[in-house]
């Protein structure tokens, strides 16, 4: 059997931040659904070569991240361009 890696805190932070987009996207307007889960997985599929020991982006990535998820929960926002 495969060891099996574990993930790393920020790994689960990335994976956590990742779901709550995706909760997010949920709450939108049913027609605007598909817009905002190709935003998402647009958004994550630009980084995801990035070195897993490169804290300092993966961090500054998180709080970005983080902000926008703020901003688009919003519930005046209801599609994303």
């Amino acid at each position: 059997m495969p060891a099996v890696r574990k993930l790393s805190g920020l790994q689960k932070e990335v994976i956590h931040l990742y779901r709550q987009w995706v909760r997010m996207a949920h709450t939108k307007p049913i027609n605007t659904q598909p817009r905002f889960m190709n935003f998402i997985h647009e958004e994550f599929d630009k980084y995801k070569n990035l070195p897993r020991k490169d804290f300092t982006t993966i961090e500054y990535l998180l709080r970005t991240g983080s902000r926008k998820l703020q901003m688009y929960s919003q519930d005046d926002v209801k599609d994303i361009h």
